[in-house]
């Protein structure tokens, strides 16, 4: 890991000491996130509080997180060899970013499958139409027990799809699933959820450091 990385989790101990025994899990989640490369990606997650996650760490995958991102230089001289200054202007705007899907967008998809099949199974049909081996599945519970967050996790393993778990202290049923289990030290949900927010901004502002901190 970079020296600035590295300083990022350690001013995150000193500020989360309670949450020191997840160093190593997040380290783990980071590296694992880090070695997507180009053609693999990010598959996310989770119910109610846990779906608004989904959302907002795609967001903070998608696009700059505290840094610019330029685009390469190959794809900027493709851009303003073929558009010439609004190429420049296409290419200028637009930032590197880590593939992430959060599972959560497909409203269409969603209230469809819902209506019409086993809602247990919404996640797991998207993983088995999007995820690919190599990809990660990142899986929010806070109980680490919701069902169609369990069952999406138990079909990425079969497909070699790493699993991330974001849970509680228990860990729930995602525990013995997940490569990666990051459970923070409470039971109560909205405290969970409390926990879980600095722990994501740290993994991505990791990740944005690994990948795109030159």
């Amino acid at each position: 890991m970079k020296e600035i990385t590295t300083r990022y989790i350690d001013d995150f101990m000193d500020r989360f000491p309670e949450l020191v025994y997840l160093r190593q899990p997040i380290i783990e989640a980071v590296n694992l996130i880090v070695g997507l490369g180009k053609q693999n990606k990010m598959l996310i997650c989770g119910n109610g509080g846990s779906a608004a996650d989904s959302e907002h760490i795609a967001g903070e995958l998608l696009k700059a997180f505290t840094l610019k991102r330029k685009v390469d230089d190959e794809l900027y001289a493709k851009l303003t060899d073929k558009y010439g200054e609004e190429g420049g202007f296409i290419a200028d705007n637009l930032q590197k970013a880590v593939k992430a899907i959060p599972l959560t967008s497909f409203c269409a998809y969603n209230t469809a499958f819902l209506n019409d099949n086993n809602e247990k199974l919404m996640f797991a049909q998207l993983v088995n139409a999007l995820g690919v081996e190599g990809d990660i599945l990142l899986a929010i519970s806070t109980s680490g027990n919701s069902k169609n967050v369990v069952y999406a996790s138990k079909l990425a393993k079969v497909l070699g799809i790493k699993v991330i778990a974001l849970t509680g202290e228990k860990g729930g049923a995602l525990k013995d699933i997940a490569d990666v289990l990051i459970n923070v030290p409470s039971n109560i949900v909205y405290r969970i959820q409390e926990y879980h927010l600095p722990v994501y901004h740290l993994i991505c502002l990791c990740v944005e450091s690994e990948l795109f901190d030159n």
